[in-house]
């Protein structure tokens, strides 16, 4: 399954990161094309809430969560509900990892995504991995512009 994955030290200590990382509330806060999250349940591992996330047309699609991981400080997890759904068509799996490490000045932040696709969706995985590239870095912006 094709890995993606962006590092950057953050100019905040792990405490305020981890606080912002773990609340799905925060999400539109520093997650891209995110407009706002709803039917949050649950904390830690085990959790689930749905985001709105906005589309080029000025649409909301609504996409279901699930948090596979919490060790508090250090690493959170999710993945996308897409069995039943219409993402179901073209996503096997989707899933994002969040890794905090302190390394002395700051916060080392890691973002990793993992896509397995589907059918003909196969075929533009050079141009889903570019893809999501591009969304980690702009995942860790929102992250500084969040705790700056």
């Amino acid at each position: 399954m094709p890995r993606v994955t962006r590092r950057r030290t953050i100019a905040s200590p792990p405490a305020a990161v981890w606080e912002l990382v773990s609340d799905p509330y925060s999400l539109p806060r520093w997650w891209p094309r995110t407009l706002r999250v709803e039917g949050v349940e649950g904390e830690g591992a085990g959790g689930e809430w749905t985001k709105v996330l906005g589309t080029a047309e000025g649409r909301g699609v609504r996409a279901d969560f699930r948090c596979s991981e919490s060790v508090e400080g250090e690493r959170y997890a999710w993945e996308q509900q897409v069995e039943g759904t219409p993402f179901e068509r073209h996503l096997r799996r989707y899933a994002v990892e969040i890794e905090l490490r302190e390394p002395g000045d700051g916060t080392a932040v890691s973002l990793s995504a993992s896509q397995a696709l589907r059918g003909l969706s196969r075929l533009g995985s050079p141009m889903m991995r570019r893809g999501q590239g591009a969304l980690l870095d702009e995942a860790l912006d929102g992250i500084e512009r969040a705790l700056a």
